[in-house]
């Protein structure tokens, strides 16, 4: 058995994403379904250790000190996003959309308490296998199962994953046919038209052309800027913690990089390299997922697999049904219908695939620029604060 130090975990961590792009790459129902590359990577060395350990060998054990840092790094580059200057530029349909959204965090919670009840299940299984995994995906679902598994929910990583990884999938397959139901049930007016390019509203953030010694400066201030906002949100969930309140690590780092970010809209003190930030935040989470996944003990999943299965059935309706609230609070219109589409592609799973769905309705029926100003911001900044203060309520309410 090799013994792994916590330098050696990330390297192999590493190996496992560049075999995660390779796999999607060549694997092109992988790419149709958006299936992050750190999760294929990962679940394919869980899976090559679910069979070792079915034949009782145990391949290697893994020190994964680095993992929660790579975890709270990324949600600390998230909290950047969240900008009230962005939030600004359509203020009123954001508004509305975050509403409906975080509204319906509660009504999956909801959901998944009741299977978890149904089947005699710890209610923490039911907070997982909610909003926890479904509208925040196998990001938020792992960073939140270390503090599943302390409060009693056994395998509470694999039940992660597995429900986040099956929300993906569902996603990606349901959001596109059920917004072109929407569209042709209502006779909506398209634009008509197949574009080349769609717009990204990550262009509000481009950062000026740079030398390399100000890239190399860009770089530096980003990394620093991140340890220095991990180190005073670990003050602040310290101050949580003697209030008693249950918060995942990254909750206090979050919270300063999104104040230090709209103080620096205002002022410019700081000049945050929001590209470069972003670039580092994305390689913390593709590290963090590959770790936590190569870690996953999935024969721990034995007997979950129907409360899972029914979790998934139920989750899909309800957001299905939703859509039509969607589509009629956001104007009945076409943007409206494709902005459906997204809400279910984040809803079961990540922006990513909100992203791929709204990608395909623009190709076929033409452009809906307010659709993809609105989700986006929702689905990529604005969802992640209010469904971790929801799981938190939920998880103090359930102890």
């Amino acid at each position: 058995m090799l013994q792994l130090d916590a330098v050696e975990t990330v390297a192999l961590g590493g190996l496992a994403l560049l075999g995660g792009y390779a796999l999607c790459r060549a694997i092109p129902v992988f790419r149709r379904y958006n299936l992050p590359e750190p999760v294929v990577g990962g679940l394919v060395i869980a899976l090559i250790v679910l069979f070792a350990h079915g034949q009782g060998t145990t391949l290697f054990e893994l020190d994964t000190t680095l993992q929660t840092p790579l975890m709270v790094a990324f949600f600390t580059t998230l909290g950047v996003n969240a900008s009230l200057a962005l939030l600004r530029i359509s203020g009123r349909q954001v508004g509305i959309f975050l509403a409906l959204a975080t509204g319906f965090v509660v009504v999956q919670n909801l959901v998944g308490l009741g299977v978890a009840s149904m089947f005699g299940l710890h209610p923490l299984f039911g907070i997982l296998v909610g909003s926890a995994t479904m509208a925040g995906g196998p990001a938020t679902g792992l960073a939140f199962a270390p503090l599943f598994e302390q409060a009693g929910l056994a395998g509470a990583e694999s039940i992660a994953i597995t429900s986040a990884m099956a929300g993906i999938v569902c996603g990606g397959i349901v959001g596109g046919p059920v917004a072109t139901v929407i569209i042709r049930r209502w006779r909506l007016k398209t634009p008509g038209g197949h574009p080349t390019e769609v717009p990204d509203v990550t262009e509000a953030k481009v950062d000026p052309p740079q030398t390399e010694g100000q890239r190399e400066f860009s770089a530096l201030k980003s990394i620093i800027f991140i340890m220095v906002a991990m180190w005073l949100g670990a003050w602040i969930g310290k101050g949580f913690e003697a209030l008693g309140l249950t918060l995942p690590a990254y909750i206090g780092a979050m919270l300063i990089g999104a104040v230090v970010r709209n103080v620096d809209d205002v002022t410019g003190w700081i000049g945050l390299p929001l590209r470069t930030i972003d670039l580092i935040g994305n390689i913390c989470l593709a590290l963090f997922l590959s770790v936590a996944l190569m870690n996953l003990k999935l024969w721990e999943l034995a007997g979950m697999a129907l409360p899972l299965a029914v979790n998934m059935v139920v989750q899909v309706a309800i957001v299905v049904a939703f859509c039509i609230v969607v589509f009629r609070a956001m104007g009945k219109d076409y943007d409206a219908a494709v902005m459906g589409g997204g809400f279910i592609g984040f809803m079961l799973g990540t922006t990513a695939n909100a992203m791929a769905v709204m990608r395909t309705l623009v190709q076929r029926y033409g452009m809906a620029p307010r659709a993809f100003l609105v989700a986006p911001l929702v689905g990529a900044f604005f969802i992640d604060f209010t469904n971790a203060l929801i799981i938190t309520g939920f998880m103090n309410f359930t102890r």
